[in-house]
């Protein structure tokens, strides 16, 4: 019996799939502005995806170059996961090591292929000397570009290649630039060498460990049914809600408008946990159905961006609490969590200057007697920011979340008809009773801005390199909030954030459950597992914003006292003798 013919196309596919890569080609196929990322031994070019991606491109920008398994595996669907084999050109053999991606300042050499057998080995000592210099804070003092002429840094904002010149611009060697920089160094590498001492070493073996384990724990976790959703509990959330939306109207009908206020801040504040879960697909699981119901609950309900909440979050997730990368602890000039801020640093996200000018260096001085004040006022931040992801067009205008835009700004319309004009306009008589009506439903939903800032601000926005594995990085950067299980429904599933970032498309009814695996995990491989009461936590987040803060005045201080005795000026006719020479 003769075998049925296999297609060309398919064979042809079968052999591209089968095609082994080296380190060096693949670096330079990212030297020449392809995004390559490493998932599961297979190697995977995502030029055609990346204007498809519901979760934006920034996402899959971050992990090109990387072995992404965990992040790609935790953050989408199996289905998913299996349309992505499309894109698969080849494959790597043995263990993968990191590059640095290019959105974050990684080197690239073209492939040459002739110097493949020659030039492999010097090839991936550059590339993880580069990488690693690449990942620290950069320093116009001590970094410098000579000798890497001929490596290619692909633009931020676009796919097009420039080579790095020979030719660095001067450094600013002024008496106020070097005292900023002791500054920063000092606590930079105070935070690396606590974070050092406290988790496992960043080596192949130990990280190798930890992913191997958290996979593992990954599918004990679902073998358990901590996956599945818990529709009963949403019926009961379904109850809250109503009660709360009943005593708005309720209060707003009799003119009570601070209590209607209130319940209306309060309906939000519980909302917000629903298209948390709706916008990491916790529900239903279903892509569509999930942004269906999360759209309706932000947009309609709350005047909220689902769609910039995901592009947003779905970066936080991969680089969290990362100061030039992560968009949440990125609120310059009002607060900074690190002193690395004071460098000025460049937001990959927002593709601007977060700079350290004359307003942040007042602001910053202060920002732990601020931070609850301005927490009050973060719904309206929350506002500007969904208006500008929509206008500007800044999701995806085609593949599977092209109609989410469309959708979203039906919803903004619906929204401010029934809460702008019906509510506030119609039903209230005086500008006066508006305002605070506007003010008191606002700041009632500020618990879930601490929630939120909680999690991270107390946590390491250190670097420790390309090798960490993503376990690690989430357990290092994020903590848990302790409370007793009849508290859940206040803090929406918020109050165990480690474990969401590990696992987010876990319902958060789940989470609790979930807690315990998680804990004997941490053990395990020695990670430890950061755990805080709600007001132990509180304090350690004001103490770290008061630290930088009290580095801001220090520096303030030197500054004034350099400038009073003329500092400045000696430094810089010393520096430049020749322009006294006459």
């Amino acid at each position: 019996m003769s075998k049925s013919p296999v297609p060309v196309g398919a064979s042809a596919s079968a052999r591209t799939k089968d095609n082994v890569l080296s380190r060096k080609e693949i670096e330079g196929m990212i030297a020449d502005g392809h995004f390559i990322v490493i998932v599961d031994g297979q190697v995977l070019k995502l030029d055609a995806w990346m204007k498809f991606h519901p979760g934006g491109d920034l996402a899959i920008r971050h992990m090109v170059g990387r072995d992404a398994t965990d992040e790609v595996n935790t953050l989408h669907s199996k289905k998913t996961r299996q349309r992505m084999n499309c894109f698969q050109i080849g494959r790597i053999e043995g263990r993968w090591t990191n590059f640095l991606p290019p959105i974050q300042g990684g080197l690239f050499r073209p492939y040459v292929k002739d110097q493949e057998d020659t030039d492999g080995i010097e090839s991936d000592m550059f590339s993880e000397v580069s990488s690693e210099e690449s990942s620290r804070p950069a320093s116009p003092i001590f970094d410098s570009v000579e000798g890497r002429s001929g490596l290619r840094r692909r633009d931020d904002s676009s796919t097009d290649l420039s080579t790095v010149g020979s030719s660095p611009a001067p450094p600013d060697f002024s008496s106020e630039t070097q005292m900023r920089l002791s500054i920063v160094d000092a606590c930079t590498q105070k935070e690396i060498l606590l974070d050092e001492a406290l988790y496992p070493p960043v080596d192949p073996a130990h990280q190798d460990n930890i992913a191997l384990k958290y996979r593992a724990l990954g599918e004990r976790i679902r073998a358990e049914g901590l996956y599945d959703c818990n529709y009963s509990a949403y019926a009961i959330e379904a109850l809250r809600y109503s009660m709360f939306f009943g005593l708005f109207v309720f209060f707003l009908h009799h003119s009570y408008f601070c209590l209607s206020a209130f319940f209306l801040g309060c309906f939000w504040h519980q909302l917000v946990f629903t298209a948390h879960d709706a916008g990491h697909n916790a529900i239903t699981h279903n892509y569509q159905l999930d942004a269906t119901i999360g759209i309706i609950v932000a947009d309609f309900i709350g005047g909220l961006s689902l769609g910039w909440w995901k592009r947003s979050h779905n970066v936080h997730h991969i680089v969290t609490n990362s100061p030039e990368h992560d968009p949440d602890i990125q609120l310059m000039p009002f607060f900074a969590l690190t002193t690395r801020f004071f460098h000025s640093l460049r937001s990959t996200y927002y593709d601007r200057i977060m700079a350290f000018d004359a307003v942040a260096k007042f602001t910053v001085k202060y920002q732990n007697y601020t931070y609850y004040p301005i927490l009050l006022f973060g719904r309206f931040n929350l506002y500007f920011l969904s208006w500008e992801y929509l206008i500007l067009g800044l999701g995806p205008k085609k593949g599977p979340a092209w109609w989410h835009r469309w959708f979203e700004m039906s919803g903004q319309v619906f929204f401010w008809t029934w809460f702008g004009y019906g509510v506030v306009w119609c039903s209230i008589p005086t500008w006066t009773s508006r305002v605070i009506f506007v003010l008191i439903s606002h700041m009632v939903t500020a618990p879930l801005h601490v929630q939120i800032t909680l999690s991270h601000y107390a946590m390491s926005t250190a670097d420790l390199g390309i090798h960490e594995s993503f376990a690690q990085k989430m357990l290092r950067t994020t903590m848990d909030v302790d409370c007793p299980e009849w508290l859940d429904f206040f803090h929406g599933g918020l109050q165990f954030q480690a474990i969401h970032h590990l696992f987010p498309w876990i319902p958060r009814h789940n989470l609790r459950k979930t807690q315990r695996l998680v804990q004997e995990f941490c053990k395990d491989v020695e990670i430890p597992y950061a755990l805080f009461t709600f007001l132990s936590g509180n304090k350690k987040v004001i103490g770290k914003l008061g630290d930088v803060a009290l580095q801001a005045r220090i520096l303030e201080d030197c500054r004034k006292a350099c400038a009073a005795h003329g500092v400045f000026t000696d430094h810089h006719a010393h520096a430049h003798p020749h322009e006294h020479s006459h």
